[in-house]
């Protein structure tokens, strides 16, 4: 009957050794897993600062664009004005000359 113990005390002793075996490859898992995710979390965060810098650059940008636009606006319609006064006395000298003939 000794025997039998010793061949279930021996199973057991490899059962348990299998298990040391695992618990050890699932540590050094997990340590490169966070290894990996804090290499992973940096890199994020250097994107995040990169994609800051870039909307910075497209307010100054749409700001630049929308002064631009403020001043052509202004133009066109100083432009307006005098087309439109130079029609009018255009017309004035046509009235006119056709009530003077």
């Amino acid at each position: 009957m000794d025997r039998r113990f010793d061949a279930v005390d021996h199973r057991f002793n490899a059962l348990d050794h299998r298990f040391n075996a695992l618990e050890g490859k699932v540590d050094r898992f997990r340590a490169e897993l966070s290894g990996r995710i804090d290499a992973l979390a940096g890199r994020v965060d250097a994107l995040a600062g990169r994609v800051d810098g870039v909307d910075g650059k497209v307010d100054r940008f749409r700001e630049d664009l929308a002064a631009r636009i403020e001043v052509l606006d202004q133009k066109l319609s100083r432009q307006f004005v005098w087309l439109v006064g130079i029609q009018v006395s255009v017309l004035l000298a046509v009235v006119a000359a056709l009530v003077g003939r």
